[in-house]
């Protein structure tokens, strides 16, 4: 590997970003209000992805129930992918398509919201779990890139698709990753102020 192909991964990742930035700032700031919401009104955010979105999950989980940038009390998340007996369980007994949604019935309330990050739109287990978060009167924000897949029609009005507009996995969960970060500023900021620029 050359150091100009590193550059072009750079330069590639930095384009994108700065590309998407205006398509994504809507939808990530209805992301914000959405789980400001449910958080305000002492629900919690269930996140559920597979393999580098697995990874996002427990990341968005760990910044919401430490902390972010800022000192200050914990906050209700969990991510469907940190429990591996409940996951080899579910898969084994069940099958792996619904390793999500069998936990999104056990711990989802209504108000709730479902984080579910899919680079392709296409992850049978996560739509199964946006499907068992919708009959549970649950809020969605979906990640997704690659036009999202059936994920589109499944959202209801009052969901939030965050699409990212490109094809390359590794593009994608890069800015998934900017994302998650946007989202937790956003929510710190929204319930304990300070600066909203």
């Amino acid at each position: 590997m050359n150091k100009q192909r590193i550059v072009n991964h750079f330069n590639e990742s930095a384009e994108l970003k700065i590309q998407a930035a205006s398509e994504l700032a809507g939808p990530i700031e209805q992301a914000v209000e959405l789980m400001f919401t449910a958080l305000s009104n002492g629900n919690r955010i269930l996140a559920c992805g597979n393999g580098g979105s697995a990874a996002d999950c427990q990341h968005f989980a760990a910044e919401l129930v430490g902390r972010f940038e800022r000192e200050r009390l914990p906050l209700p998340a969990m991510a469907l992918s940190s429990d591996s007996s409940i996951m080899t369980a579910v898969g084994d007994d069940y099958g792996f398509g619904d390793i999500f949604a069998k936990q999104v019935q056990a711990y989802g309330q209504a108000g709730d919201v479902l984080l579910a990050i899919t680079t392709s739109g296409g992850s049978a287990n996560v739509i199964a779990a946006i499907e068992a978060a919708l009959e549970r009167e649950m809020r969605v924000v979906a990640l997704t890139g690659r036009g999202g897949g059936s994920i589109p029609r499944l959202l209801t009005d009052a969901d939030v698709h965050i699409c990212v507009p490109h094809e390359r996995t590794a593009r994608v969960q890069e800015v998934h990753l900017l994302i998650v970060h946007c989202l937790c500023d956003g929510i710190d900021v929204a319930l304990f102020g300070g600066d909203s620029e």
